[in-house]
């Protein structure tokens, strides 16, 4: 594989990522379904499945798209052939208030869209604490 065939591989690896991400932040769930794949798979990390198919996506994330506070902050992209991995500061409501956390995501993409995701979190920091 030359350095071009490379760069364009991860492009186009984390293109459908970027466009969620982007959807994620305007709480547009129609842009943000778009990026999954219809049999796609969401866990916690490292193997709890937390959603199987597009449909439970998008049940999980309706509600939270209503935080009007909600927003996912780009750290650090990686990206190795077909999986691409995000580290995210995330601010959301949580149930004891607004605040923030730490998100590892790792995405496996396939034909253009999302197939596979894992979702490390650390510990909520709430604000004014």
């Amino acid at each position: 594989m030359n350095a071009t065939t490379h760069a364009q591989e991860q492009v186009s690896a984390a293109f459908p990522v970027e466009q969620q991400l982007n959807a994620y932040n305007a709480r547009d769930i129609d842009g943000f379904m778009q990026w999954w794949s219809d049999d796609c798979e969401y866990y916690e990390f490292p193997s709890r499945l937390l959603a199987r198919g597009a449909a439970e996506i998008r049940e999980r994330h309706v509600k939270r798209f209503e935080e009007s506070n909600l927003f996912g902050r780009l750290i650090h992209r990686a990206v190795v052939g077909n999986l691409v991995v995000d580290q995210e500061c995330v601010t959301r409501t949580f149930p004891k208030g607004p605040g923030e956390i730490d998100v590892l995501a790792i995405y496996e993409v396939s034909g253009g869209k999302i197939a596979k995701a894992w979702f490390k979190m650390g510990t909520p920091r709430l604000h004014g604490e």
